[in-house]
């Protein structure tokens, strides 16, 4: 069984700096292959934020480009987002999310393994 733990969310102004973690524990390699970030908005649906997939690449949606990075330490069994110049459009709850190999960022409901959210707040 694969569990996702998150961590990291926190309430910051806008222009500011959040780093969430994601820990992996009880994977198998093959599991969590392709690994993201996701994220949810009250009352809107979840979305992709970031993606790196098996062979390593990144992927990210157009609306955090430039600000957010998406890393994988798998010594560390580790996820990490690192979220800079935050806006106020990026309130919602994080989510990491596995899967054995696709985890498309428009396309969240492929992946099967989930954690269980962390709340990010951006005032302005």
């Amino acid at each position: 069984q694969v569990q996702l733990v998150e961590s990291g969310g926190d309430s910051v102004q806008a222009g500011g700096s959040l780093r969430l973690s994601c820990a992996v524990f009880g994977k198998t390699r093959s599991s969590t292959s392709c690994m993201g970030w996701y994220r949810q908005a009250l009352g809107k649906e979840r979305e992709g934020v970031a993606t790196v997939d098996p062979v390593g690449s990144l992927n990210y949606a157009d609306s955090v480009k430039g600000r957010f990075t998406i890393s994988r330490d798998n010594a560390k069994n580790t996820l990490i987002l690192q979220m800079d110049n935050l806006k106020p459009e990026d309130t919602a709850t994080y989510y990491c999310a596995a899967a054995n190999i696709f985890c498309p960022l428009d396309k969240p409901s492929m992946l099967p393994f989930w954690g269980q959210g962390t709340q990010v707040t951006v005032s302005s």
